[in-house]
């Protein structure tokens, strides 16, 4: 009785806590609870019944397995349960998505009993989740002459598992509820600071908005119980920062629909609108659940006589409202029309053909992307089993192709990689690809999501078409408490069995890592025409194109080595200028910003790829400025290299590689080594003139051009979120760049913060010497607000060590971690002195370390969030202002922003990282906006 004991106090306190049982997944707690279901005169048999039908998870589960077993010996008569009858127990089955539920299907349909293997063959006609070896059991049945095979691959190779479906309605009613006014980040859906609970799906959606919120949706539903509450961004994008799958789960589970009545807590189809759209890699999301995203345009800049843009006394476009959508307004979307209208339908509203292609009709047909991505492969099997015409019951990749234009650097990646394209044919923007996946990156707070859809999706083991895929351990870093001990392990341990190189040794082999994934996906990228996905919004890499996405969107490259998307459309940017010598790359980050909405007005990089075209910065460096391409709402960035320079970069990447075999942590397939074998190749290729580093056609069409001016950067800029703005759709946003003498030397600043991912080595070598630099200058350095240092890998601290520069930093800090003895607890107060912290995300990521609630924080990160690195006080809202290193340092040791003139003294000397645009002549390309 013990488990169940221990179930049922879990129960228990999570009914103090106003939520219903966590649903199963051990196996052997179901074998208990079968038990108790097969003694019918058990006390708890009825609690029993009621936890295997409706609380016990689907998928490759041990507890699914388990459950499958059960239902098996029901339907061949070993066992009777008056509850469940055969025909339930086929239902049942029918509802638990594939992996041991499948097995038990085809041991039924391809046994000897023809009644029964009827029904199974029935059920199985509805399933799509198959992989190789159940696929292979089917075909060895047909080829030995079972009718039950043939007539299940007669099925598949129509896709009737599709085509049965119900239709997507008609007419969709909603009620607005507005989340809030201007940006809507995901931190708003699903806080950082709750990213441990994700994987609870109840629990974690007890933090979406807010508790009143909560309350509000819900009475909007009880008022209108016909109709979908769909959530608003007013002046704004829905979803911006992370990609984050519990964002769009919470949505769904407090507005969407049931996937299935037994299986708890597992919603889809949620609908989703802002005013400026959707940010592209939350749509992404919003499409893996059969979702709908809308694009408002419900306010729009007002014009004068002639067409141009009236602006208010900041500068600033007027607004004026088109339609209102103010909480508990009535709409009426018309999915075949494709278009927004009023309640009763008498006044179009706006177009919404982009958010019904024929391809996402389809997802919203099928409850979500992964079954359209299977069901292809399951229809493709079964024709060629049979030996039949393959008629696609799918609606045809949009393929666009334009006769004499070149390939933009993403086109010719896409176009590389493309799976199922028609054969010679040239793809260009907007066309969609089946893409094959080369790198793959899960994240720790989104890990244990990713391993549910795996097991939801019956995925055992990674796709062998993937170079390398890694599970890293950088978003729980900073703090090592309950939570993180509870969780860590146990993701590390899956995704080790799955395949994959993971942070942490399940069994303690090697030391633990905790580098921030997309600076290891940066080193364990070793192919300029790679594509990679990773589970955090800043996959952003300086060599191949990489995306962003959900952990859903993470397991099915996991599992398929796939990834189906449009080819987005590409901005250009080039440079021209020199860099002054005071000043940081960082500064060419947020001049880039600037200068783009300068030239353009609107934020023509939002949904977009941004091809820099950075030439001779070293993966290092040009990684800090794709990294940032996340916050300004690009789709991706792809970094045009030199030939020189990328050869360089690939043998950086080769030693970094490296020192991961040397700690042990390849597998057993050798995937690290595999990586070194790559980039070998591909320096041999650059050398030998074969395959010279990624550059677009002269003739490629781009939608924009931006050209940097680097004369123009005369002094440090900060991102600053103007928590004060009177418009509160301004705060909050990348879009306010200023520079330093903007502040005059009076902003207080009560933390600074360099790390995170946007920073390299030669950062904290800045630390360093600016610190040996104001030694000299002043004979000591006092520190008026607390400086957290968070280098990004252990290999920068080795180096550092190594080089002279540790010791600095020790010398003037307070606090160093020790890896024998983490931190326990998150801090809650600073001293005014520097804090080297674990490698990994701290302040950035929000979810354990934080600012003293209403503090200004300088940082050298990319999160400015509402909330995310410091809460509001009662008294004060918290700011997060992003600036480069040298600025964040001298800020922490002034207690303030610096004048020119004192940033000038305290970088004298050292070497920042210089950028000089490469020396030669800009391609012939032109675009729509040049």
């Amino acid at each position: 009785m013990s488990q169940y004991s221990d179930y049922l106090d879990e129960i228990e306190t999570r009914k103090e806590q106003g939520l219903s049982p966590k649903p199963i997944d051990d196996g052997a707690l179901v074998e208990k609870i079968i038990e108790q279901i097969k003694d019918t005169g058990h006390p708890h048999r009825a609690d029993s019944l009621q936890h295997l039908i409706y609380n016990t998870l689907p998928g490759t589960t041990s507890a699914a397995g388990a459950k499958a077993t059960f239902l098996k010996s029901i339907i061949v008569g070993e066992v009777t349960v008056e509850e469940i009858s055969p025909e339930f127990a086929f239902e049942l089955l029918s509802h638990m998505k594939g992996g041991p539920s499948v097995d038990v299907l085809l041991d039924v349909a391809l046994g000897d009993k023809q009644d029964i293997a009827v029904q199974a063959g029935e059920v199985l006609k509805t399933q799509v989740f198959l992989y190789e070896a159940d696929t292979d059991r089917l075909k060895a049945a047909y080829e030995a002459g079972n009718k039950i095979a043939a007539d299940l691959l007669e099925s598949y190779s129509k896709a009737e598992f599709f085509t049965k479906l119900p239709d997507v309605d008609e007419e969709i009613q909603v009620v607005t509820y507005i989340a809030a006014e201007g940006d809507i980040s995901t931190d708003l859906l699903s806080p950082g600071n709750q990213a441990h609970s994700r994987s609870d799906r109840e629990l974690h959606g007890k933090c979406l908005i807010s508790e009143a919120a909560q309350k509000e949706i819900e009475a909007l539903k009880l008022q209108h119980p016909d109709k979908r509450v769909m959530l608003v961004a007013e002046k704004g994008t829905m979803g911006v920062g992370s990609s984050r799958m519990s964002g769009v789960n919470n949505v769904a589970l407090w507005t969407g629909k049931q996937a299935s009545p037994y299986v708890p807590f597992v919603n889809f189809a949620p609908v989703v609108a802002g005013t400026n759209g959707i940010s592209p890699i939350f749509l992404t999301t919003v499409g893996v659940t059969g979702g709908i995203g809308v694009d408002l345009k419900n306010w729009v800049k007002k014009l004068d006589e002639d067409g141009k843009s009236i602006l208010n006394n900041d500068g600033n476009p007027i607004l004026e409202q088109r339609y209102s959508v103010e909480t508990g307004t009535v709409l009426t979307i018309n999915t075949k029309k494709k278009k927004l209208y009023s309640a009763d339908g008498s006044e179009e509203l706006v177009d919404m053909a982009g958010s019904f292609t024929p391809q996402k009709m389809e997802f919203m047909k099928a409850g979500g992307s992964y079954a359209i991505v299977f069901g292809k492969k399951l229809q493709t099997f079964a024709c060629e089993t049979l030996g039949i015409e393959l008629k696609s019951a799918f609606a045809p990749a949009k393929e666009v192709s334009h006769e004499g234009q070149g390939l933009t650097a993403v086109e010719k990646i896409f176009n590389a990689n493309a799976r199922g394209a028609t054969p010679g044919k040239v793809l260009h923007a907007g066309s969609d690809v089946r893409a094959k996946v080369n790198i793959v990156g899960s994240q720790d707070t989104t890990g244990l999501m990713t391993s549910q859809e795996l097991e939801a999706m019956a995925a055992t083991v990674l796709s062998p078409s993937v170079d390398g895929a890694y599970q890293s351990g950088c978003h729980t870093a900073s703090v090592w408490d309950l939570k993180a001990q509870a969780n860590t392990p146990r993701l590390m341990a899956f995704m080790h069995k799955f395949g994959l190189i993971t942070a942490r040794d399940p069994k303690d082999v090697y030391h633990a890592m905790t580098d921030v994934i997309h600076k290891v996906l940066n080193d364990i990228t070793v192919d300029d025409w790679a594509i990679i996905i990773g589970g955090d919004s800043h996959t952003r890499m300086s060599k191949g194109v990489a995306f962003g996405a959900d952990s859903g969107t993470v397991a099915l490259a996991l599992a398929t080595g796939e990834a189906t998307m449009p080819i987005p459309e590409s901005v250009k940017v080039t440079f021209k200028g020199e860099m002054a010598p005071h000043m940081d790359f960082r500064d060419v980050v947020h001049a880039t910003q600037a200068q783009m909405l300068a030239q353009h007005g609107d934020n023509v990089f939002q949904g977009r790829i941004i091809e820099v075209h950075i030439g001779t910065l070293l993966a290092d460096q040009a990684f800090t400025f794709t990294d940032w391409t996340a916050e300004m709402k690009a789709k991706a960035s792809i970094c045009i290299s030199n030939d020189d320079t990328l050869i360089e970069s690939l043998e950086i990447a080769k030693s970094r590689i490296k020192i991961m075999i040397e700690k042990g942590m390849d597998n057993d397939v050798q995937m690290l080594q595999g990586l070194i074998d790559i980039a070998d190749k591909r320096i041999d290729e650059i050398r030998s003139g074969e395959k010279p580093a990624l550059r677009p056609d002269d003739n490629a069409k781009y939608f924009a051009e931006v050209v940097v001016d680097l004369d123009q950067i005369v002094e440090p800029m900060i991102a600053d979120p103007d928590v004060n703005n009177a418009d509160v759709s301004k705060r909050y946003t990348h879009d306010t760049i200023r520079p330093i003498s903007y502040y005059a030397a009076e902003k207080k600043v009560d933390l600074g913060f360099v790390g995170s991912c946007m920073v390299h080595k030669g950062d904290i070598k800045i630390v360093a010497q600016m610190l040996r630099n104001l030694e000299d200058e002043y004979g000591k350095v006092e520190f008026k607000a607390p400086l957290v240092v968070a280098a990004p890998t252990y290999n920068i601290v080795d180096e550092l060590k190594e080089e002279g520069d540790w010791a600095i930093l020790q010398k003037y800090s307070g606090f160093e971690f020790d890896d024998l003895f983490p931190k326990q607890t998150a801090r809650t107060e600073y001293e005014n002195i520097l804090y080297l912290e674990r490698p990994g995300c701290n302040l950035c990521m929000g979810n354990q370390e934080k600012a003293a609630k209403g503090d200004t924080v300088l940082a050298t990160s990319t999160r400015l969030f509402q909330g995310r690195v410091v809460a509001d006080s009662e008294t004060k809202k918290g700011e997060s202002l992003l600036g480069s290193t040298p600025v964040v340092v001298l800020s922490a040791i002034l207690g303030r922003t610096p004048t020119l003139e004192e940033y000038k003294v305290a970088v004298e000397g050292i070497d920042l990282t210089k950028f000089a645009p490469p020396m030669e002549v800009p391609g012939t390309a032109r675009s729509v906006h040049f």
